[in-house]
């Protein structure tokens, strides 16, 4: 008894002094992200990438400079660590769901798994990519992957794209910058 008295006496302290209180204080889950890309080793390639929310769909946009000419892959990697020369330190693609690798429309897919973006003669990028159901939240702290080549949307695990050109970690967005 003695026991009992002596928890809820600790349990009414920790509701007055507010340590246990989230309701004043409780934040709303960031939906919108974005991704300043930086060059691995050896490479020139750059870029900004933003993650918006709306009506349940994650709007994926930005401009990605400097690549060769064609198709690349296009992913969320596992980790936001930039610490390696090469990108590697970001791990493989992002899936938490243990699935096989494919397209972004695929039945069966990383959540990762966004596609190839394709630079123009330029070395020029425009990234527009919609997904259903991903939650900005979800995929903060991990990071973004464009590789030197074409994701074949099949190879397994992760499409055979090559090498990776550029990483940068997701974060949350600030209010907007003035232009």
């Amino acid at each position: 008894m003695k026991m009992l008295t002596c928890l809820a006496a600790i349990v009414a302290m920790l509701g007055q002094s507010g340590l246990v209180q989230a309701d004043e204080h409780e934040m709303a889950m960031p939906t919108e992200a974005v991704v300043v890309l930086k060059q691995t080793k050896g490479n020139k390639v750059r870029g900004q990438i933003t993650f918006k929310e709306v009506n349940g769909v994650t709007r994926i946009r930005g401009r990605v400079n400097g690549l060769t000419p064609g198709e690349h892959g296009f992913h969320i990697h596992e980790y936001g660590d930039l610490r390696s020369m090469d990108g590697t330190a970001a791990g493989g693609h992002f899936n938490p769901e243990g699935k096989d690798h494919g397209g972004l429309h695929a039945d069966e897919r990383h959540v990762g798994d966004l596609g190839n973006i394709t630079a123009d003669e330029n070395g020029l990028a425009k990234v527009n990519v919609d997904v259903e159901g991903l939650k900005v939240h979800f995929i903060l702290g991990r990071s973004i992957v464009v590789h030197a080549g074409k994701d074949d949307l099949k190879s397994q695990p992760s499409g055979d794209a090559g090498p990776r050109v550029a990483v940068g970690v997701i974060g949350v967005a600030g209010p907007k910058a003035a232009k």
